[in-house]
């Protein structure tokens, strides 16, 4: 018990930076933990946030559902860039190049700005635009357009944010990017009640007031984050000069961020597909559906916290020429990943009802909330293994190969089944989650298939 208490609070220390030699099982810890812990926070602030938010209406939590379907487009440029940059500051750490991984960490950052902007300003001009296309009511407009402005307007801090980890993570820094994330969220959680309620001297702002301490959280988290990278913490040290443009840098970042964004994009994408056709039942199913994903969202963060840890694995030992370790590293950490779904997964299938009580008690919305988390959770498995093959393959930059299985299971499966099982055969918001289901374990197999193929271990960066 010792060894372990000892082996835990060396993780969230961030006391051993080597995890090309050794145990694979102890590297995977020291990277796991932190990585965990920093995604277990932002799990607990997107159900926390969904917790004050259903305090306002039953609208002002369809509002932050339709607007996080369309702000996970965000999400997915923010994890494709930083995606990028771990994958290529693993593989200069490995190679033992930390000049070379600081360079390529400060011409990501630049990239990343440039998109945040762009996005921002488009956000904050067409912000009904988008809502009314999601399908949200005039009510529902006029009421949450405020929080749709500033969440697509302050949008460059959570790209940042995403790509500021990543560096951390590439570099086998974890737990920095734990402590960043929780100085951002622990903020946010802080702040959420007081600008939504209006307590003390915060001007009472409804569902606006999320976005704006959510913006002003992860802007704190940021300048954290600035703070470690030009000071002497962290491995990847950033100076003025490595902002200098560098185009071969630079198109190999945009390269490894473009498919890698697409990846998520296209499966974003399809979430808020699936949400427009959720619409169609009105905003009890929205709502429903929000806080059962919210709750999925709960554990599934964390569990990319192993995934994650997995790909730094897979970068830093191919960067090391050892191949073999780093698919070692794989299979160890999907067999990880299951354990823990699993034993989510029951936990939710059998309390679903009394979890989702804590959150509403309207029963269309209960219902709706219930069978989203029943029928998602039956999947838990198969995500545990599709979550850590993908981020491998993202790892050793290859972020081609699931970007390819995204279109074909999530564009050319799970949105026509989703629509046919819905609304064709009837079956409402239970054909939608079915869907998602159905295509995850088609994605498990065909990314088996490749792994074991291993053409991702001769990737070059």
């Amino acid at each position: 018990m010792q060894e372990i208490l000892h082996l835990l609070k060396a993780a969230i220390r961030g006391e051993e930076k080597e995890f090309t030699k050794g145990s694979i099982n102890r590297a995977l810890i020291l990277l796991a933990v932190p990585m965990i812990l920093e995604m277990l926070m932002e799990s607990l602030f997107a159900v926390v946030d969904v917790f004050f938010v259903s305090r306002v209406g039953i609208n002002a939590v369809a509002t932050v559902g339709l607007t996080e379907s369309v702000i996970t487009l965000v999400y997915s440029l923010g994890i494709g860039l930083s995606m990028a940059a771990t994958a290529m500051i693993a593989r200069r750490i490995g190679e033992n190049n930390p000049e070379a991984a600081a360079k390529a960490g400060a011409q990501a950052i630049m990239l990343s700005l440039a998109v945040g902007v762009i996005i921002g300003i488009v956000g904050v001009i067409y912000a009904p635009n988008i809502l009314r296309l999601m399908g949200g009511t005039p009510e529902l407009i006029q009421e949450g357009v405020g929080y749709t402005r500033i969440m697509l307007g302050g949008n460059v801090v959570i790209i940042l944010l995403f790509l500021l980890n990543g560096v951390f993570r590439g570099a086998g820094d974890a737990s920095l990017a734990m402590r960043s994330l929780w100085v951002a969220n622990g903020i946010n959680i802080i702040l959420d009640p007081l600008f939504i309620f209006g307590i003390g001297p915060f001007p009472e702002l409804g569902v606006q007031g999320a976005a704006v301490a959510t913006t002003i959280g992860r802007s704190i988290g940021v300048g954290y984050q600035l703070y470690i990278l030009f000071g002497k913490a962290s491995i990847v040290k950033l100076k003025s000069e490595h902002f200098n443009f560098d185009w071969k840098i630079m198109t190999r970042l945009a390269d490894i961020a473009a498919t890698g964004a697409g990846q998520f994009l296209i499966a974003s994408a399809s979430w808020i597909f699936l949400m427009r056709i959720i619409a169609i039942f009105g905003s009890n199913a929205v709502a429903g559906y929000t806080i059962g994903i919210r709750l999925i969202v709960f554990t599934i963060l964390p569990s990319m916290g192993i995934a994650n840890a997995a790909a730094t694995l897979v970068g830093q030992n191919l960067g090391a020429q050892q191949p073999e370790r780093a698919e070692k590293s794989v299979w160890n950490a999907a067999l990880a990943n299951m354990i823990f779904l699993l034993s989510v997964s029951v936990i939710y299938i059998l309390f679903a009802k009394p979890i989702i009580w804590m959150f509403s008690t309207e029963p269309e919305v209960v219902r709706a909330a219930v069978s989203t988390l029943q029928i998602i959770c039956a999947g838990y498995i198969v995500y545990a293994y599709a979550m850590v093959l993908g981020a491998a393959f993202n790892g050793a930059g290859d972020t081609r190969t699931p970007t390819i299985i995204n279109f074909i299971c999530f564009w050319l499966i799970e949105i026509p089944l989703g629509y046919f099982l819905a609304v064709t055969m009837d079956f409402r918001l239970p054909g939608v989650c079915w869907s998602v289901v159905i295509s995850e374990t088609i994605m498990l197999l065909m990314l088996i298939y490749l792994f074991k193929k291993g053409k991702w271990k001769k990737v070059e960066i």
